[in-house]
């Protein structure tokens, strides 16, 4: 059976006067049978064979070879097949996005940033929720960005260089303050250093990767010997957690950290340690009335953010 991957691009299909013809060929491609097309479109067999049977005589070309077994994709077919997935694509696409253009404060609204931004963001976006109950949220967390124009979500927070993507409006949403922390059982073992000159064998959590953006995960880079990096990691959740839990000093914005118990801080935030924060939204929905209330509640919210 053939899978949609497999499909390979060429300009032989130019245009199609019936979009219900060449899905159905799409679905025959999918799932190799016409029972199995038939049943994914919602139709009888008899219509995915007279589909089948008017598109091949259209275009002048076999698009399957039949048999026992069901259908195999040929050379145009998989060439049809290439053309109608990028249509599929298209559609779903604008189907995100139109959903994203109601008239009122209502709907799906879907927002993501980075992992490790919930105890931050949640509760804002809860408060939202409560303000307007018409509203149904999704909150996407991951480290890929999730991509604006193919109407993956509606706005996104990240954090970092201002974000360049074309057709993309970018507003500064806060710079969150950053200090060093230390469990209280860490200190117990090994003391706490009362100044950056004490940090000399001291033991550190941080980032997996050296290419890291982080402006506080480059500084420890440049100051701390690799020897006394005891405990790294890509989830920002599980570096709070070993700061938490003991094994060494760690970077925190003092949002988290003040909604943890245990810790003390080493170092206080620096300007240069300073994580700035952006909203991100797509042109084509940035005016949308929920994008622009939930905009509004997400600035008013990083204020509290900033002052912690």
């Amino acid at each position: 059976m053939h899978k949609a991957a497999a499909c390979v691009p060429n300009s032989r299909v130019n245009h199609m006067d019936n979009w219900d013809e060449v899905r159905t060929a799409y679905q025959v491609v999918l799932k190799g049978t016409v029972s199995g097309a038939a049943e994914a479109l919602g139709v009888h067999h008899a219509t995915v064979i007279r589909h089948i049977d008017a598109l091949e005589t259209r275009l002048g070309v076999k698009l399957f070879q039949r048999h026992a077994r069901g259908y195999t994709a040929t050379e145009a077919g998989l060439d049809l097949c290439r053309v109608a997935q990028t249509t599929d694509d298209q559609f779903s696409q604008l189907a995100n996005r139109i959903k994203g253009q109601g008239s009122g404060v209502s709907g799906e609204l879907v927002v993501t940033s980075l992992r490790g931004m919930s105890d931050t963001v949640v509760p804002a976006l809860c408060e939202f929720q409560t303000k307007h109950p018409d509203i149904r949220l999704r909150y996407l967390t991951g480290d890929r960005l999730f991509r604006l124009e193919y109407g993956e979500a509606h706005v996104a927070i990240r954090a970092g260089a201002v974000p360049e993507e074309p057709d993309n409006v970018v507003q500064a949403l806060s710079a969150q303050p950053v200090a060093l922390y230390a469990a209280d059982s860490y200190v117990a073992r090994h003391g706490a250093p009362a100044s950056e000159a004490e940090l000399v064998h001291h033991r550190f959590v941080g980032h997996h990767s050296d290419a890291s953006r982080a402006p506080f995960y480059r500084w420890l880079r440049e100051t701390v010997p690799d020897a006394d990096m005891v405990f790294r990691s890509t989830d920002s959740d599980a570096i709070d957690q070993a700061v938490c839990g003991g094994v060494g000093l760690g970077f925190m914005t003092r949002s988290r950290a003040q909604r943890r118990q245990g810790l003390q801080e080493i170092l206080p935030p620096r300007p240069e340690w300073e994580s700035p924060l952006w909203l991100v939204t797509h042109m084509d929905l940035h005016r949308t009335p929920k994008v622009q209330a939930l905009l509004a509640h997400l600035k008013a919210s990083a204020k509290t953010w900033a002052a912690t």
